[in-house]
């Protein structure tokens, strides 16, 4: 290229650079600094035309100023007939075909069976080479483009070949179990291997699938206890292998559904006292694997940022592996170990603490890694709740869940776990029910007692949530609920020693009647002072409620209910509270219209 084409490229590059700006200008865009820059640098390089390289003769002259068309940019070019067109003739006719191609041929063949054209081997055989010719055929999609179109196909061919296979001994009597066995875990094995080549994790679903089916469409009506638990060990040491390879979470999971249901099955159908140890040695084992399925698990490889939330379906992976392993355990050893089962539940729960320490370290510290390894240490804390009755007995049993529901709120609060915090209110709820309506302490002495000081721990709770949650709107509703449970527990338990009291009393029920009035009252007055301090309209109107029922209880009960002397002095404990009260309110002595917040 000579200096005379160098110039008219550069020339025509002047020109393309000007209509582009002109097109943005018209299209209201702002050409980039970039573009601007570049274009202001050719033309000062190409403006001054050295006079040795070419003359005026020489110079193509400017072309004159094209007007730019207007600038349209569609975002999607619009469907036009023929595209429709090549759409349902292309694919929707095609797929449609096939269809009618297979459900002719289902026909034939059923016609053909009906009629004794072709015998049991010769069906068999048609099933397998149909089923092998299915799979093969599909392969033509998925190199067109059309996966999900194969991995259909393939779902049919190899449905036909295991459908086949079952017949060929259930149905047919034509094979032994262990050809049939062998074939189907041949059938397995490769849909198992083309999954993972094509990354197709519907079809490796299908692999396990038909795996665990296996047995069932083979039995016998015989137990092989220990041909069937080898066959499924083998089957979730595949799952390890595809766990550890792809980050297919479902079939884990599949997986451990489908151990558990065939173990149950043996289990209603086949268990003697005499195989206590071979289910108690493969249940355990089956445990391990599944125990050790979310430490192996390969995470997803995240284009963007890394998820901070766990895989639904590890989490209830790890939590329903120690359900069924501990619930295992308890029918198989109730009767005669009985007074190990709570142990088990310790070294259990050190285990899931030993797991969930050892997920982060084998694994990458994300924050879905980190709440697997909350969710172990929750089975953890989930088991050391089931062996607390266990071994424990009366009101320790709620004393150990109590202590429980306060470790786990304060973990989820220092973590900011919702999970832990669910677990720890699940904790509380079963200690509040059991302190309430299951546990009937007799306490030997007033007030220093196992009863009272097991509603003090419960309050104690109570308090810290309250306190945790004093600030911010968004916890308002738990800081008001756990205030009124805090009081409830509080009258709850002065009013269980008053009856105590009031029974080794000799005055018997008279004196029960009037110290719950005067108690009531004592209380609701110390909270309107409270309410008063603390400038809460909240804690003064639970006063109100309170003074309310005393107020019923003093004059429809104890004017009937009482002796004189007991009558009059309930009726001036609370005519003085409720003249003091109302003095206050009225001189607004504390200027209470001023607040400017009801905090409780």
């Amino acid at each position: 290229m000579d200096e005379r084409d160098l110039l008219q490229l550069r020339s025509e590059l002047i020109e393309l650079r000007r209509r582009v700006l002109e097109l943005e200008r018209r299209s209201a865009l702002s050409p980039g600094p970039a573009i601007m820059q570049e274009t202001a640098q050719t033309v000062a390089e190409t403006a001054p035309i050295p006079l040795e390289l070419a003359d005026e003769a020489t110079i193509p002259p400017a072309p004159p100023p094209i007007a730019p068309p207007p600038l349209s940019l569609p975002l999607r070019p619009p469907r036009t007939a023929a595209s429709l067109e090549s759409v349902i003739g292309g694919q929707w006719l095609n797929r449609i075909g096939i269809a009618a191609v297979l459900i002719g041929t289902s026909y034939f063949l059923k016609y053909a069976f009906e009629n004794n054209w072709i015998g049991p081997a010769g069906r068999v055989s048609i099933g397998l080479l149909v089923g092998i010719g299915v799979v093969l055929w599909s392969e033509v999609f998925r190199k067109r483009g059309h996966e999900f179109f194969s991995y259909s196909l393939k779902i049919v061919g190899i449905g036909i070949l295991y459908l086949s296979l079952w017949a060929s001994f259930q149905v047919f009597h034509l094979v032994p179990a262990a050809v049939a066995f062998g074939g189907m875990v041949v059938v397995t094995s490769a849909t198992a291997l083309i999954a993972v080549r094509q990354n197709a994790q519907i079809l490796a679903a299908l692999a396990l699938a038909g795996g665990y089916l296996t047995p069932v469409l083979l039995s016998t009506g015989e137990n092989h206890a220990l041909t069937l638990f080898s066959y499924l060990a083998l089957l979730n040491a595949a799952m390890l292998v595809l766990s550890l390879v792809k980050p297919w979470h479902r079939i884990a999971g599949g997986a451990f559904l489908a151990t558990l249901l065939l173990y149950v099955a043996w289990h209603a159908s086949w268990y003697t006292r005499d195989q206590l140890t071979l289910a108690v040695g493969f249940t355990t084992l089956f445990f391990v694997m599944f125990l050790v399925a979310p430490l192996m698990a390969r995470q997803p490889e995240a284009a963007g940022p890394v998820p901070s939330t766990a895989s639904p379906v590890l989490m209830i992976l790890i939590l329903a592996n120690a359900v069924a392993y501990f619930a295992q355990l308890n029918i198989l050893l109730w009767k005669e170990f009985h007074d190990w089962l709570a142990w088990l539940a310790v070294l259990l729960a050190a285990v899931y603490v030993l797991a969930g320490a050892l997920i982060r370290r084998i694994q990458d510290d994300s924050p879905g890694v980190r709440t697997l390894s909350l969710v172990h240490v929750a089975a953890a804390i989930g088991l050391v709740t089931v062996a607390v009755p266990l071994k424990l007995n009366a009101h320790w049993i709620t004393v150990g869940w109590l202590i429980e529901a306060a470790a786990l709120l304060w973990v989820a609060a220092r973590q900011s776990d919702s999970l832990l915090r669910f677990l720890g209110n699940a904790a509380l709820v079963l200690g509040l029910f059991r302190l309430i309506f299951i546990d009937h302490i007799e306490a030997a002495h007033l007030i220093l007692n196992a009863r009272f000081l097991t509603y003090v721990l419960a309050m104690a709770i109570f308090a810290g949530i309250a306190l945790h949650t004093a600030s911010g709107t968004s916890k308002k509703d738990v800081h008001t609920l756990s205030i009124i449970v805090l009081n409830i527990l509080a009258l709850l338990a002065i009013n269980l020693e008053v009856a105590d009291f009031s029974r080794r009393n000799a005055s018997g029920h008279l004196m029960r009647d009037f110290t719950f009035s005067a108690v009531w009252m004592i209380y609701s007055a110390s909270l309107m002072a409270a309410g008063f301090y603390k400038r809460s309209s909240f804690t003064r109107w639970m006063s109100l409620i309170l003074m309310a029922v005393t107020i019923i209880k003093v004059f429809f009960y104890d004017l009937s209910e009482l002796e004189r002397g007991y009558r009059i002095l309930s009726f001036i404990a609370l005519g003085v509270i409720l003249l003091a009260i109302s003095f206050v309110y009225q001189r607004n002595l504390l200027k209470l219209g001023d607040e400017t917040s009801h905090r409780s």
